[in-house]
């Protein structure tokens, strides 16, 4: 048998391109290795209705509706490569099993790589966030900091912040990235800019308390926000021959369509901002239209 579609990756965006094709009546395997990058959240906001809710507790609801539709199943299991034969993919899992599916859609997501700072793993997704927009509002008027290693990223993360607290700290951890004019931009918003070293971050319990450098000078802070480095989670939009843009993503049109016909992509992996649970799910919603009109035309040949 050959299923509808096969979606890798069982976040926001897959599970919500599932409910979308089962409720066309599509047959669709979600692949779900049950590794998130948001596996560190406690929890997630900015989705109406859902804002404040745990992942594990949005995942469970997620898997609770979409069960209704019986044309749609869930395993928990990685997959280990696709191949493009002439009318379907062939989806390899870690089992060995095989599968034939008409449409693939990649909801991979990306993986986060922080930098290399002593104790930031135990603040990050306690204290130490990465995005403003979802965790902004909970250490709004705190002195807060900004760790960035990249000049136009640290410049435009640190004016974001700004709106939530004044009392802001922009860290470069040893790099002199920012320009005179960037430099002077933020000191006349009252902000600090230190570039050195960053040794440790120090707190209790997940709670940063103060900031360690190179200098043997401290400053205190009670949480804030790192820029990351962001990778594709999964290797398949290359090797599928998908066209990649500028910043690593996976190129689509507003209806999730790859440039390899058959291929869809939605979510993070296409490296859109900011990320957010709700524009994720809705990426995978827009992607499943584009699937269910694709196949829908196939089938009026």
């Amino acid at each position: 048998m050959i299923i509808d579609c096969a979606i890798i990756g069982g976040g926001p965006a897959g599970l919500n391109a599932a409910l979308v094709l089962g409720r066309a009546r599509r047959t669709v395997l979600v692949f779900d290795e049950n590794q998130p990058r948001n596996a560190v959240t406690q929890e997630s906001h900015g989705f109406l209705t859902r804002d404040g809710v745990k992942p594990n507790e949005f995942r469970a609801i997620a898997h609770q509706e979409i069960s209704k539709y019986l044309s749609v199943e869930i395993q928990h299991v990685r997959v280990t490569g696709i191949r493009h034969t002439d009318d379907s993919f062939e989806i390899t899992t870690e089992k060995g099993d095989l599968l034939s599916a008409k449409t693939v859609l990649l909801a991979t997501g990306l993986k986060e790589i922080l930098p290399t700072i002593d104790g930031l793993h135990d603040y990050y997704g306690k204290s130490v966030f990465s995005c403003p927009y979802c965790d902004g509002w909970e250490l709004k008027e705190k002195p807060l900091v900004v760790i960035a290693e990249e000049g136009q990223q640290a410049f435009h993360m640190a004016k974001i912040v700004w709106n939530w607290s004044h009392d802001l700290l922009l860290c470069t951890n040893g790099h002199q990235i920012l320009t005179e004019a960037q430099q002077e931009t933020l000191r006349k918003k009252g902000l600090q800019v230190v570039e050195d070293r960053i040794t440790a971050l120090v707190g209790k319990h997940g709670q940063l308390e103060r900031i360690a450098f190179a200098t043997q000078e401290e400053k205190r802070r009670e949480g804030g926000f790192v820029a990351s480095q962001l990778l594709q989670a999964s290797p398949f939009g290359e090797v599928l021959g998908c066209e990649m843009n500028v910043m690593g993503g996976i190129v689509t049109d507003p209806l999730g369509r790859t440039t390899v016909p058959g291929v869809y992509a939605a979510g993070d992996a296409l490296v859109g901002v900011p990320h957010q649970l709700i524009i994720a799910a809705a990426a995978g919603s827009r992607a499943a239209a584009g699937v269910n009109t694709d196949l829908t035309e196939s089938e009026f040949l």
